[in-house]
């Protein structure tokens, strides 16, 4: 399989790996400069020569993966008989300097309600790597010709119709996945704000609206809903840094994605 394709496949199955390059070489080795190697939990695809090289990469992959580490490093061999290697000799002659750059699980978020700050939203994430999933109950709102716009994506968008029941989606989304709650429905929202909180496994919840929407909502999910108050305080509301108080659907856009952001930086750190 190519590096590429194995990346691909990686990243699909949502998977963390970490990609390894043959930097430099000076005198003779195994392979050139650019060969790639990519190393998963229990898989490797590719090869950047085999051998003592290839195995302590690969040694040192697997741990940076179990770490969690995101910064990537180099590594130097010479490859002389005078070496005591780890996984035996290699005695090209050379010496290889190997790259290992971390392929995190890519963080994924959800958007549900694609109006106007909702599609404002989706224009900057978008641009992120990451996977971003878009649901609405409007057919018109998700028109091909509408979605134009994030024809420049970096990220990867999946884009979900539900003319019923949105909520549904919840459970189809990744491990992790950031909620951001903006449908033109207030009923609609309460009812993704109650499936949200049902959903153990997401990622951090966001309502968009004012002070008097959340008191009601809050008092709903508490009596109707059955949630006590910490289950309840997993919902951030209102969403946005607070010192942006513009209402133009850019401006919140650019608020909400930029406290998204800063939570994104909180987990990695």
């Amino acid at each position: 399989m190519a590096w590429v394709a194995a990346v691909a496949r990686l990243r699909a199955r949502r998977e963390p790996g970490v990609l390894v390059t043959v930097a430099a070489v000076r005198g003779h080795a195994p392979r050139d400069a650019g060969a790639k190697l990519v190393v998963g939990e229990t898989g490797a695809w590719g090869s950047i020569g085999g051998g003592n090289v290839e195995a302590v990469a690969v040694d040192r992959a697997r741990e940076m993966i179990a770490a969690s580490e995101r910064k990537p490093e180099l590594m130097d061999f010479a490859l002389n008989d005078k070496v005591t290697n780890q996984h035996g000799v290699q005695c090209c002659g050379g010496t290889v300097t190997v790259l290992l750059e971390p392929l995190p699980v890519v963080r994924s978020v959800a958007i549900f309600g694609v109006g106007h700050v909702g599609l404002e939203l989706a224009r900057i994430l978008a641009r992120q790597d990451l996977d971003l999933h878009l649901i609405d109950t409007r057919s018109d709102i998700l028109a091909e010709d509408r979605l134009d716009v994030l024809a420049d994506a970096v990220g990867q968008v999946h884009v979900h119709h539900t003319p019923l029941l949105p909520e549904e989606v919840l459970s189809e989304l990744p491990r992790g996945t950031h909620v951001l709650i903006m449908t033109h429905d207030h009923a609609e929202d309460a009812a993704l704000c109650d499936a949200a909180l049902r959903t153990a496994r997401l990622g951090s919840i966001g309502l968009i609206g004012s002070a008097a929407k959340w008191v009601r909502f809050r008092h709903r999910l508490a009596t109707e809903g059955g949630h006590d108050e910490a289950t309840i305080a997993r919902i951030k509301t209102p969403i946005g840094l607070a010192d942006i108080t513009g209402k133009e659907p850019a401006t919140i856009a650019v608020s909400v994605a930029a406290e998204l952001l800063r939570t994104f930086e909180t987990e990695g750190s």
